[in-house]
């Protein structure tokens, strides 16, 4: 299985402890978002893990604990432009630049994705804010990315509801061609290839390709064998299957735009009941809980030659 740490909340930037005493224990529990008390045991070793995928805004309490994950792995990286008023707490973007420079070296560039995601639209955030940010932020990590996936902003329950507070515009198909013609442009200048994941709108006459957050080729060439196919949580997403290990609404960063952190009032409640020794996430496990062993094995299929 692809282990994704995680698309729930973010675990490199808030619970670095916590993820590397599960390696250190050899399995992790995670609760199903849709019924709390079942529970999915996964054995972290190689009979049940190809890859690790790793998604954070924030990369820097990984840094110094690289070589204690003992699986192949790739660092997907969100970097935007925006300010406290979209992303509560992020830190500042030039020390998380800084970070994915560090990475880059430590780990090579061919394993360090960015985010240039979700791209929305306001009275601030213009068209022409985002092309400016855009060119800043390859004229920065040229040489140190493999490429830069970017999407439009999705109307999540919670970026519904926080709609008016980021005054919001409409995302209109013109806009997306305007955009994408630029982007385009920017990514060639300084040779970062630059792909959609999960969109519908075709910007492939600007030299964006339509491409995948968890591509099977680029895992297939991280693992040294070949995968099966799997699908996608999305209607236009062709990505891999993975088993995220996060929980939602216990986010630090608190973006407005989220749709993993959709209860304010309970993520700061949420957030304290974490335990670093705990084999769940949030809390612990308790007497009304089951708790099943996940089945999947590795899902390779023949060695590459």
């Amino acid at each position: 299985m692809i282990l994704f740490v995680s698309g729930r909340c973010d675990i490199p930037a808030f619970y670095t402890p916590w993820f590397f005493h599960r390696l250190k224990e050899g399995y992790v529990d995670v609760r199903n978002p849709y019924d709390p008390h079942q529970i999915s045991r996964i054995f972290l070793d190689e009979k049940n893990i190809d890859a690790i995928l790793f998604c954070t805004k924030n990369p820097l309490p990984m840094l110094s604990r690289l070589d204690e994950i003992p699986f192949p792995y790739l660092f997907h990286i969100t970097l935007t432009a925006y300010h406290k008023d979209i992303e509560r707490h992020v830190p500042d973007k030039t020390k998380i630049i800084e970070g994915i420079k560090k990475l880059s070296e430590k780990i090579g560039k061919d394993k360090v994705i960015v985010r240039y995601d979700p791209i929305l639209l306001s009275e601030h955030y213009t068209i022409a804010y985002h092309i400016k940010a855009f060119e800043k932020l390859c004229s920065e990590l040229q040489g140190y990315i493999d490429h830069v996936i970017i999407s439009f902003v999705d109307m999540y329950k919670n970026t519904k509801k926080h709609a008016d507070v980021m005054k919001l515009k409409e995302i209109k198909l013109d806009d997306m061609h305007t955009l994408g013609k630029h982007v385009g442009k920017i990514g060639k200048r300084y040779h970062i290839p630059v792909k959609t994941c999960a969109e519908e709108v075709d910007l492939s006459m600007y030299g964006i390709e339509k491409g995948l957050c968890i591509d099977k080729e680029k895992m297939e060439k991280l693992v040294g064998y070949r995968l099966r196919d799997g699908k996608g949580v999305r209607k236009e997403c062709g990505c891999m299957e993975t088993v995220d290990i996060g929980d939602y609404n216990c986010c630090g960063h608190e973006c407005l735009y989220c749709y993993a952190n959709y209860d304010d009032k309970t993520i700061t409640q949420r957030i304290k009941l974490h335990d670093p020794y705990s084999s769940v996430l949030i809390g612990h496990i308790e007497d009304a809980d089951r708790i099943t062993i996940r089945k999947d094995k590795k899902i390779h299929q023949l060695k590459l030659l």
